[in-house]
């Protein structure tokens, strides 16, 4: 596997590795033996550059950037210190994401990755994706095994668990308890090995947390990840179509901002897809222009790049 491959444990996805803003100094010859002196080619904070350049196409989550510029900055002085001779103690960096869904945190883990791969935190930096059923097994036993092998693929990167509450679901005889105790014994003697980061809503988290009181102190990086609001979706809908090339025409635009008023003054926040709402209102909507413009005929540059009302599809199931 090539370190710049991002795993999920359902689909693969890519990491794109960038050094840039690097500030080549002279050569020096000297004149009296001509030895070439080529001085060490330093990269000042081009990691937290390309990184912060990437968190600034992510509405909101002012939470997450601080704590990921912290991240860095942690790093960074602590390599400085050794640099000095001075004491440099690491830090487990297990993680807890609490949000409901779509509000980015599968995004943020894959971002977390990235860095701590370019600042050799991490071997690889790749992402596992997984869930209760990745981890629990049907009889005793299988379930360790299971925890003990999504750990070893995950090793040198990210093991991001969603909905990691599911796994205190079914009480003390419930196989979900032995996946917390394998991942907590993983945590501890390969804690500089991996990081791991378990997900859920809020009120679950919550819910588990306090099932399980020495879970929280392993997890010194808590997150949570706020609803958008319909200004923040709005957002969200223009950057999506930008990056594919729409654009939404007044009427279209407008009519979305009153659906989403309407369908988030009505559906409980766990219930509502946030972001990935948006963003299938718009794979939708696009599918839909396509259809219209066949039918009429028209493939002029502006027809191809506006949604229009009539295009929107847009209803609770979205």
């Amino acid at each position: 596997m090539e370190r710049d491959q991002a795993v999920t444990y359902k689909t693969n996805g890519q990491i794109n590795i960038i050094l840039n803003n690097q500030s080549k100094e002279k050569i020096e010859v000297s004149p009296s033996s001509y030895d070439l002196k080529i001085p060490r080619l330093e990269v000042k904070h081009a990691v937290l550059n390309e990184i912060e350049e990437e968190m600034s196409s992510l509405v909101g989550m002012n939470e997450m950037k601080r704590m990921i510029k912290e991240i860095y900055a942690w790093i960074f002085i602590n390599k400085k210190r050794e640099e000095q001779g001075l004491k440099a103690g690491k830090q487990a960096l297990h993680m807890m994401f609490k949000g409901n869904p779509g509000t980015g945190k599968t995004t943020v883990a894959r971002l977390v990755g990235k860095l701590f791969f370019q600042m050799n935190v991490l071997s690889k930096g790749h992402l596992i994706e997984a869930e209760r059923a990745d981890l629990v097994g049907e009889y005793i036993g299988h379930t360790a095994q299971k925890t003990r092998d999504l750990v070893k693929k995950a090793l040198g990167g990210i093991l991001f668990i969603d909905e990691a509450y599911s796994l205190a679901r079914g009480g003390e005889k419930d196989f979900g308890k032995e996946a917390i105790d394998t991942l907590v014994k993983h945590m501890e003697d390969k804690q500089h090995d991996f990081v791991l980061i378990l997900a859920g809503y809020p009120r679950e988290m919550e819910h588990f947390l306090s099932l399980n009181p020495g879970l929280l102190s392993r997890f010194p990086l808590v997150v949570d990840f706020p609803d958008y609001s319909v200004d923040d979706l709005m957002e969200i809908s223009n950057l999506m179509m930008t990056e594919r090339e729409y654009k939404f025409h007044q009427d279209a635009a407008m009519k979305l901002k009153e659906h989403l008023m309407s369908v988030k003054s009505v559906t409980h926040p766990s219930k509502f897809s946030n972001g990935r709402y948006v963003r299938n209102i718009i794979e939708k909507s696009i599918r839909s222009q396509a259809m219209r413009l066949l039918l009429t005929d028209k493939y002029h540059r502006e027809d191809l790049l506006t949604i229009k009302s009539q295009d929107l599809v847009i209803s609770d199931e979205n």
